[in-house]
């Protein structure tokens, strides 16, 4: 776990696939003002142990445990993509442990939906990159993002993750749907969607009217990355939710 700062209410990030702790590092920034901001590798991620299940029951006692060790309080979860899913079930299932969440782009329900789509679109990349300049070429509007989930080897620029890892993660979302989950949360909510999400459309605007009080905010002219895409969009709907959710 990465300690990016700050004090008062814990504000834990989670990455998405295929990510770690360290993509946060440009939002941890900025939200240090609101409490002692931390970032939590995933298993099979970044430095945490690459040993399953791979499951989001296990990934959620992970978050809680973590939450457990700082013994601070009830925390702001904020996750993007895998790391919503993360923060839902554990709010969900630990809700003493969760004062309020940010979810960024991912919807309770994609069954039907098969590995075999992120085996071709991951294994389409030009990996070893050359260089991290290779790397922000490559992914264009989230080469920043990207550039922080790899790692120089001797032959270049690898992935910081197993994707046969991955793709088993992937997999359960194919075949599970997650709406009693979406419909165990009774914190304050805020999902985050980008306007050109790849998300089954409909389905985050379905998860807010099923949360009472959630909010739901579509970010003009951004993907699956809206916190890297459109900074300033993210930051402003972030900063107005935890000034509220925290009486700042």
């Amino acid at each position: 776990m990465l300690c990016f700062g700050g004090s008062g209410v814990p504000i834990v990030l989670l990455h998405g696939l295929m990510g770690r702790a360290r993509t946060w590092r440009r939002v941890a920034e900025w939200l240090r003002p609101y409490g002692a901001v931390y970032g939590l590798d995933a298993r099979g991620h970044g430095s945490a142990p690459r040993v399953g299940p791979w499951t989001t029951e296990r990934f959620a006692e992970d978050v809680a445990g973590t939450l457990r060790t700082l013994d601070a309080g009830p925390a702001v979860l904020i996750g993007h993509s895998m790391g919503g899913l993360h923060a839902w079930a554990t709010a969900a299932r630990y809700p003493e442990l969760v004062r309020a969440v940010v979810s960024e782009d991912f919807a309770p329900d994609q069954r039907g939906r098969t590995v075999e789509t992120w085996r071709g679109y991951f294994e389409s990349w030009p990996v070893p990159f050359k260089s991290l300049d290779h790397v922000r070429e490559f992914f264009g509007d989230a080469g920043e993002y990207f550039a922080d989930c790899v790692e120089e080897r001797s032959d270049g620029f690898h992935l910081v993750a197993d994707l046969e890892d991955l793709y088993v993660i992937a997999a359960e979302w194919g075949r599970v749907d997650y709406w009693s989950t979406v419909d165990a949360i009774r914190c304050p909510l805020l999902l985050v969607e980008g306007e050109h999400t790849a998300m089954p459309p409909g389905q985050q605007a379905a998860v807010a009217a099923r949360v009472p009080g959630a909010k739901h905010l579509v970010v003009p002219g951004s993907a699956h990355l809206p916190h890297d895409e459109a900074p300033e969009t993210y930051r402003g709907a972030v900063e107005a939710f935890l000034s509220q959710v925290l009486n700042r």
